[in-house]
């Protein structure tokens, strides 16, 4: 530690331990020498899957070594359970009901005294009920979980209820600096007007191949191979994922709207749809029926000198998610690949926007965001 710096201790509570769940617990591993020097002590007192919590026996006092840590990193990726990591010794398991009683009292215990992050990495819905039942304990709240804060209004007004006390930076461009450049706008006093996006590493890497004149379905196949769709890319290409991105920066402009006020483009029709066909007839017969609209739409962009990205659309009282013609020079008509780029108009950028782009996507740069952001929350503990 280094002479003179007062030494605080953040207690984390891990929800998820999926791919990013599992970066972040390496990424507090290999930080610990960089946050010494800060003078932050991040204590892991539990970490929760699907099934089950693990957590220390004492989180009053204890936090799992980095040892365990690594260990427990190792036993999800291999998709075991926690009960396998008991033989270690001082911790506890406790599963289902009785998993989500003991997290509200580790944050009854350690909330309001030590300012415990709950970390929420899960892609669940589920979690919302005890987010907000840790915001009356008194806890800190580190999203990377988009589905909190796209939820129904009211329980999003409880969730931002402190707004000292929950980040939420991952939840739109991973890693990058989005919420936060659009936050210390606003709170300038300067109005934002506009914010247009590319906010799907996915399709951006679809839309830029295509327009090299490749076909939208061997492209979307070949982003499959690579990793950059879920296992059902209709999942990416609904564009249901951007449009809760672009819920939560709607919201965070101050408007109360809800997914049902946001109009949705998809890149595919209801006939070819979950509730229509199966994702191998999908990938078979569905996704080549596609070629020839998506090469249409490009070429007529083309022939006007401009470029189709998958972008959304925040302005006046549009919000609005789905293909765009823009202009070749313009910041997402030049984005080539997985890149998210953000355009953030306001008065002082009016007439050359605030941009920012960037890696946008993946376990790391996700990870790397979120303990960005538990770091960030230490300076109200001092």
């Amino acid at each position: 530690m280094t002479e003179g710096i007062t030494t605080v201790t953040v207690p984390v509570l891990l929800l998820g331990c999926g791919g990013v769940g599992r970066e972040l617990l390496h990424h507090i591993v290999a930080s610990r020498h960089l946050h010494s020097k800060r003078g932050v002590v991040l204590r892991v007192v539990g970490v929760r899957d699907s099934r089950s919590l693990l957590q220390v026996e004492d989180v009053a006092t204890m936090g799992f070594d980095d040892a365990f840590l690594t260990e427990i990193c190792r036993i999800k990726s291999s998709s075991s359970s926690l009960s396998a990591l008991l033989d270690f010794g001082h911790c506890q398991l406790f599963k289902d009901s009785e998993a989500t009683t003991k997290i509200l009292d580790i944050a009854g215990l350690l909330g309001r005294t030590t300012g415990l992050s709950v970390v929420d990495c899960t892609a669940s819905t589920e979690t919302v009920g005890i987010l907000k039942e840790t915001v009356d304990l008194g806890c800190c709240i580190v999203l990377a979980n988009k589905k909190p804060l796209t939820c129904g209004i009211d329980d999003y007004d409880k969730l931002i209820s402190n707004i000292r006390r929950i980040r939420f930076e991952s939840t739109v461009g991973a890693g990058l600096p989005v919420i936060v450049s659009v936050t210390r706008v606003l709170a300038s006093g300067d109005p934002i007007y506009r914010i247009i996006g590319s906010l799907s590493g996915t399709l951006g890497y679809v839309m830029s191949e295509v327009e090299d004149g490749k076909s939208f379905s061997k492209v979307v196949l070949a982003a499959k191979s690579l990793g950059y769709t879920e296992p059902d890319p209709r999942d990416d290409l609904s564009g249901m994922d951007v449009a809760r991105k672009a819920l939560i920066l709607a919201r965070l402009l101050g408007w109360r709207i809800n997914m049902d006020d946001i109009q949705v483009d998809s890149l595919y029709s209801n006939e070819h749809g979950p509730n229509s066909m199966s994702t191998e007839d999908f990938l078979r017969i569905g996704l080549p029926s596609l070629d020839r609209d998506v090469q249409e739409r490009v070429s007529a962009a083309s022939s006007r000198g401009k470029v189709l990205r998958y972008v959304c659309v925040i302005e006046g009282s549009r919000c609005q998610v789905g293909l765009q013609e823009l202009p070749k020079d313009s910041p997402l008509g030049r984005l080539r690949g997985s890149d998210n780029v953000v355009e953030i108009y306001s008065r002082c950028y009016k007439d050359s926007p605030l941009v920012i782009q960037g890696a946008g996507a993946g376990n790391d740069t996700t990870a790397a965001g979120v303990l960005a952001d538990i770091i960030d929350l230490q300076d109200l503990f001092h």
